[in-house]
Formats: C-alpha cells, sequence, structure tokens
C-alpha cells in the first residue's frame, strides 16, 4: 500500500511538471507574440497618436468653409489650438469672440494656429455656418466635419472642446467648456 501511494504521488507530481511546463510554454509563446504585434503596430503607427496628453494628435484632412483643404500634420513647427464647435451651442458662441481676439493680438507672436473644426454633421448646415463666421468676423480657419469623422476620432460628446498641441504635433491639454482670452493665453504659453 505504501509503495503504491509513493508510485501514485510520483505520477501526480510528473502531471503536475508536465502541466506547468506546457502552460508556460504557452504563455511564453503568447507574450512573444504580442510583442511581435506590438512592435508591428509600433510601426504602423509609430507617433503613438492617440487623443490623451502626451500622444501625437490624430491627423485629418478637412475643406474650410473657404474651399481649401487643411491637414493637421501641415501645421507641425506651430502651436495649434484645435477646437470642436457647433452654431447651436451657447457656450461656444460666448468663447467665439475671445478666440477671435487672441487669433488677431497674439497667433502671428505666439506662432499659434486656430482650427476650429465645425462639427457639420451635427449642425444646422453650411449656410449657418457661414452666416455665424460672418456675424462673429472670424478669421481664423473654419474645417468642416461634414461626416463627423474628425469628430469621432476625437471622441467629441461635449461641445465645445478643444485640443491644446505643442509644436511637435504632441497633445499637451484637452479643455471641455468654453475658454476665455486669458485662458487662451496661459495654455498656448505652456506649449513648446
Amino acid at each position: 500500500m505504501k509503495k503504491k501511494m509513493i508510485g501514485l504521488l510520483v505520477v501526480g507530481c510528473l502531471v503536475a511538471i508536465a502541466t506547468i511546463s506546457f502552460v508556460k510554454k504557452n504563455i511564453d509563446e503568447k507574450e512573444a507574440f504580442e510583442g511581435e504585434q506590438m512592435g508591428t503596430d509600433l510601426a504602423l503607427n509609430p507617433a503613438n497618436e492617440g487623443i490623451g496628453k502626451g500622444d501625437s494628435a490624430p491627423n485629418f484632412t478637412l475643406t474650410t468653409l473657404d474651399g481649401e483643404e487643411v491637414t493637421l500634420a501641415d501645421y507641425q513647427g506651430k502651436k495649434v489650438v484645435l477646437n470642436f464647435w457647433a452654431t447651436w451651442c451657447p457656450p461656444c458662441k460666448a468663447e467665439m469672440p475671445h478666440m477671435q481676439n487672441y487669433y488677431e493680438d497674439m497667433a502671428e507672436k505666439e506662432n499659434v494656429e486656430i482650427l476650429a473644426v465645425n462639427l457639420t454633421s451635427g449642425d444646422s448646415g453650411v449656410d449657418k455656418v457661414q452666416a455665424f463666421q460672418e456675424d462673429y468676423g472670424l478669421t481664423f480657419p473654419i474645417p468642416l466635419d461634414e461626416e463627423g469623422t474628425v469628430g469621432g476620432t476625437y471622441s467629441i460628446l461635449t461641445i465645445p472642446t478643444t485640443y491644446m498641441i505643442d509644436t511637435t504635433g504632441t497633445i499637451q491639454n484637452k479643455i471641455v467648456g468654453p475658454m476665455d482670452e486669458q485662458m487662451l493665453t496661459n495654455l498656448v504659453s505652456n506649449l513648446k
């Protein structure tokens, strides 16, 4: 009986060792595969593109209200205030004069571009955007997100929402809600 118990114990230990070895091998293979995948992802997306602080801002190309194509990557080397808004939004209406004043007074001196992306897919049409631009005397570019893709990429749920992007194309801040001139000045001064 004692020999039988020892024999079963030895067989049990061998089964346990084999099982542990098998599981460890599978875990190592999975980690190696995930490492290869991560390397592939980095090769496809070397700049860590995303919408969080420290991420490279996702690139996009949109047509402005003036009919010109605007590509975010073309502004690398400038500080970018990327604002998302709509004509029907009261806080957006409140912040636009501040953005325009800042643009007139400080943009050139501070190497800043304001891109005020109109969420046209959820707005009242291009005619309303045109009238809004004229009523507020806006001179910065107003790209039209007619399909809603850029707003989706940047996960815009509340407007206005603004991303502060530095000269390397890296997101440094996200502001949900309206800004005034002083806030804009402070946020831009923190960009490199």
